[in-house]
């Protein structure tokens, strides 16, 4: 048990790390790489074509780094909780956290009471929970956005830069066991290698983000977490799928869509107890 809770508490650590990494690499491939070379001619046509692909980006990215903010800024947790209860017996949750009562855990890597927990994100270092989970979903939704607008860029820029041809499917999964190889021949630059790299590196975020989005948006609508999900416990909610939506979403969901804002207001922690998990 210790031995895999240190292996969390790393995880904890490196994950927001690779984030910002993963971040940076991608802002400076996008304005040092991809639009110098796939819009190298500043004429009228192209030079339109190059603000409206920044301005996309910026704003993808804005709103990614933006709700991945928030969600560290509001974290889901009880303030009013001093004393941590003794875990419930029929707690399944024996990894990283204590199931109480009353839709509380006890997150040993946060360690704090988390209310209407959901999961803890390593990329975030902290838990989703009743704060927190309209700014999650948002952040994966951005997340996913951008690795996708970077992949087809990237994309763009190996057919121009270096001629290759996506036009056969299996290209894409041969390209980075051939790219190795050649690399190690010393037949193509550790660039090409690195840019060949990113591609799956956004194929692959760019899927978790989308299947957590998916997964999360309908535990929502639901009423529903993870962590009732994980022990087999259904939810007698009554509320419809559009109250449960709004209830994290907030009114101004709209707004939401666009700019990374606090749309929702907090609920008071009396009101979130009552809620049985």
């Amino acid at each position: 048990m210790f031995t895999r809770m240190l292996k969390l508490r790393l995880l904890n650590a490196v994950a927001p790390a690779y984030f910002f990494m993963a971040t940076a690499v991608t802002f400076v491939l996008h304005f040092g790489f991809f639009v110098p070379t796939i819009f190298p001619n500043p004429d009228t046509s192209l030079g339109s074509s190059t603000t409206l692909h920044t301005v996309l980006f910026l704003f993808l990215m804005f709103n990614a780094l933006g709700n991945y903010m928030m969600t560290i800024k509001y974290p889901a947790e009880s303030i009013n909780e001093t004393v941590v209860p003794v875990c419930s017996p029929h707690c399944s949750d024996k990894v990283d956290a204590h199931y109480l009562l009353n839709g509380r855990h006890f997150c040993k890597l946060c360690k704090k009471v988390i209310l209407k927990r959901d999961h803890h994100c390593f990329f975030t270092g902290n838990c989703i929970g009743n704060k927190n989970m309209r700014y999650f979903i948002m952040f994966c939704i951005y997340t996913s956005c951008i690795c996708f607008y970077s992949l087809v860029l990237g994309v763009a820029f190996l057919t121009v830069e270096y001629s290759i041809s996506f036009e056969n499917p299996l290209t894409f999964l041969t390209l980075l066991p051939l790219s190795t190889g050649y690399f190690f021949m010393g037949t193509i630059s550790g660039l090409q290698l690195f840019l060949v790299l990113m591609l799956y590196v956004w194929l692959g975020i760019g899927l978790v983000c989308a299947g957590f989005c998916c997964q999360q948006v309908l535990l929502v609508a639901r009423g529903q977490t993870w962590c009732q999900m994980q022990r087999g416990q259904l939810v007698e909610n009554r509320s419809p799928w559009r109250t449960n939506l709004k209830d994290v979403f907030g009114t101004r969901w709209i707004l939401g869509l666009v700019l990374p804002l606090q749309t929702v207001e907090t609920c008071s922690e009396d009101t979130d107890a009552q809620k049985q998990d």
